[in-house]
């Protein structure tokens, strides 16, 4: 009986030799992830450069862990940050509490924080692991102007996510 057992162990061996092996070197080849993987946060704009996020702090209120911090800062007509009444002047997310569970995405009116598909998150101190307003944005569009702009008084009303450029 015990040879029986070991002969049967030496089978499954001998096959597995044949089999492709399904090993991936990682950093070379990077394995795509799922459509539904949540990753690395990115602060989003709008097509003309301007923020999306406008200061609300939806995010902060439904992060579980207590992650983000928000502060919003006045928006007017000299400097235009987002096209709401508010931006936020100051956004940091601490990658050591948060859980990735997408609930900030899901909170955000104007889908201004997404999780991306990045999941190379690596830092080699605890300041590292923060993640402020100038990591998490997305550079401004070679096209686009830079932020702050600056706009006839009253052209921006509110946080419209089709929103149209005021020139």
């Amino acid at each position: 009986m015990f040879a029986l057992e070991i002969a049967r162990g030496m089978w499954t061996t001998f096959k597995s030799m044949f089999e492709k092996p399904v090993t991936i070197e990682y950093p070379d080849v990077k394995r795509p992830v799922r459509p539904r993987f949540r990753g690395r946060h990115v602060l989003q704009r709008y097509e003309n450069g301007l923020e999306r996020c406008i200061g609300c702090a939806l995010c902060a209120a439904a992060c579980p862990a207590g992650a983000i911090f928000v502060e919003a800062a006045e928006n007017n007509d000299q400097q235009r940050y987002s096209p709401g009444e508010r931006y936020a002047s100051i956004y940091e997310i601490n990658l050591l509490r948060c859980i990735f569970c997408g609930f900030c995405e899901d909170a955000c009116p104007t889908e201004a924080i997404v999780l991306e598909h990045n999941y190379e998150l690596s830092y080699l101190n605890r300041r590292d692991a923060i993640y402020t307003k100038d990591r998490l944005l997305v550079p401004v569009p070679p096209e686009g102007r830079a932020t702050p702009m600056t706009v006839p008084p009253g052209a921006f009303g509110k946080a419209i996510p089709e929103m149209e450029d005021p020139d």
